[in-house]
């Protein structure tokens, strides 16, 4: 028991900070969209760069980020479980290094062929978008280099438990971008973007530096195949990648099938994803990140029973979080674009276009949530072959939807099939992972969800007769006052239903309240 509690209080500490600086980067990343939605608005421009933006991110899923992270930490704890520090410094030096080599001179090849790439990328384009997007991927390229590097540097301090810097790096990457838009956007157009893209790259990167120092990392000029622990990291990252490269399919197949809608379609149907992230990152993702390295250690150490709890508690909290806001999301979709975007390019029709893609992904929104925790348990069981196969096959399913529902939904059909996806993508962890793990998934964790499940149509019901009743009433008035009204009705609903989530956070606010006797 003194395992459990010890676990689950490192990953409620880290989980606290790295959720704070989530909430903080993606407030940043809320304030870029808008100052995105300010000056471009759902334009055609807009579009070239976010379809510019589907090779580097490609590259970078593949090679580094998610896939990367899910291979290292595990087998690098295994060198920390086992004191052997040096042994650990040799293995991230020879995994940095292997990864700038492949992913030069991946952008390499994808800049020599960025004009066909941008043809292939959105066929629906007119040939001056086309080319824009050519000129703007080449560019978004040398970001993906750096990335890479950081990246890795985020799961080395991750492994560390040191969460502040990595946390922090995102946020500089919005301010970048902020800024270059702010300054640039009349004389470079997008283009200011891409250069923000870029400043932010560098910022994300050289931020985590006095990180390495912390932890007293000592690089070592060493490429080699031949190393047990690389190849290990290569064959675990393998199916991971192949997993995200599915992933990258579907926002492919997206951007192809929204290149031929009307302009602004594959603008809104960003803005409406950036939005249902912020409450996926804020609690999900963050959670999700804190967990990892304390699941992956507890793997480690043997202390399955330990990580068997601290999952049930980690995962009930994040439905406990994100059932209510799936809720908030959908009913209150047009005062909240109205009140975050709808300002000066971003008008009343780009307000509409982005509601109706929203109201579909927030549907999607508990699914996304668990996934961020079920795959990362996988990884720290060091099985990446599992959550891929799955990820493959909702990705074909996500597709095939896609396919079918873009004729009658136009780009709300493309947002509904990657909500379905997503949700059989879960149910199918969810089996696969309670027979790996027999007693992972517990009674309780199930009537947690059905009373916080309660709460929320509670709430909902609610929520919905306050806005037919005051249906004159301001944006301004629905995103905020209503917002906050539900977060309250939905917080006595649940502790009135007997959630141990709702209660147990009360316990821990009357211990951090001043006035408290």
């Amino acid at each position: 028991m003194s395992e459990f509690r010890s676990g689950e209080r490192q990953i409620a500490r880290a989980a606290g900070l790295v959720m704070a600086f989530f909430l903080v980067s993606r407030l940043t990343g809320v304030l870029r969209t808008m100052v995105i939605s300010y000056f471009f608005g759902t334009t055609g421009n807009l579009d070239a760069y976010l379809a510019a933006f589907r090779v580097p991110d490609l590259i970078f899923q593949l090679m580094a980020g998610g896939a990367l992270a899910s291979a290292f930490i595990p087998t690098y704890s295994e060198y920390l479980a086992r004191g052997d520090q040096e042994g650990g410094w040799r293995l991230a030096s020879e995994v940095m290094n292997l990864l700038i080599v492949t992913v030069v001179a991946s952008s390499a090849l994808a800049a020599i062929f960025a004009v066909p790439l941008a043809r292939y990328l959105a066929p629906g384009f007119t040939p001056a978008q086309q080319a824009l997007t050519a000129s703007l991927l080449r560019y978004l390229l040398v970001s993906t280099v750096i990335f890479s590097v950081s990246g890795l540097l985020m799961g080395l301090l991750n492994a560390h438990q040191h969460f502040f810097l990595p946390a922090l790096a995102p946020v500089l990457y919005n301010v970048a971008i902020i800024i270059a838009a702010w300054l640039w956007h009349q004389q470079w157009d997008v283009r200011a973007l891409v250069f923000g893209v870029i400043i932010g790259a560098t910022l994300h990167f050289a931020v985590q530096l006095p990180g390495l120092r912390m932890i007293g990392f000592r690089y070592h000029h060493v490429l080699s195949l031949r190393d047990a622990a690389v190849r290990k990291v290569l064959k675990l990252m393998a199916p991971r990648a192949i997993g995200l490269a599915a992933v990258q399919i579907d926002f492919l197949v997206n951007t192809i099938l929204a290149s031929h809608l009307p302009h602004g379609s594959l603008a809104a149907l960003n803005y409406a994803f950036l939005l249902m992230l912020l409450p996926q990152g804020v609690f999900a993702q963050a959670v999700g990140t804190a967990a990892f390295p304390t699941f992956a250690a507890q793997v480690a150490r043997g202390e399955m029973d330990s990580m068997r709890r601290a999952f049930n508690t980690t995962l009930s909290n994040v439905f406990f979080l994100t059932l209510p806001a799936t809720v908030i999301l959908f009913l209150l979709r047009f005062p909240l674009i109205q009140v975050l975007l709808q300002h000066h390019n971003f008008d009343a029709h780009s307000t509409a276009l982005t509601a109706y893609a929203l109201q579909f992904f927030a549907l999607g929104l508990c699914g996304h949530a668990a996934v961020e925790i079920l795959a990362r348990t996988f990884y720290a069981l060091h099985d990446t072959a599992t959550p891929v196969a799955i990820s493959v096959g909702a990705m074909s399913l996500t597709v095939l939807l896609s396919l079918w529902l873009v004729r009658p939904l136009a780009h709300g059909g493309l947002a509904l099939a990657t909500s379905i996806g997503v949700f059989v993508e879960m149910a199918l962890l969810f089996i696969f992972l309670s027979r790996r793990l027999r007693g992972l998934i517990r009674m309780p964790l199930a009537i947690s969800v059905a009373r916080n499940t309660v709460a929320s149509v509670l709430m909902g019901l609610l929520l919905w007769a306050g806005l037919r009743l005051f249906p004159h009433i301001s944006p301004w008035w629905s995103a905020t006052v209503g917002l906050l009204l539900a977060g309250i009705a939905y917080f006595l609903f649940a502790y009135a239903l007997g959630s141990s989530e709702a209660r147990g956070w009360w316990r821990f606010a009357r211990r951090k309240l001043p006035f408290r006797r």
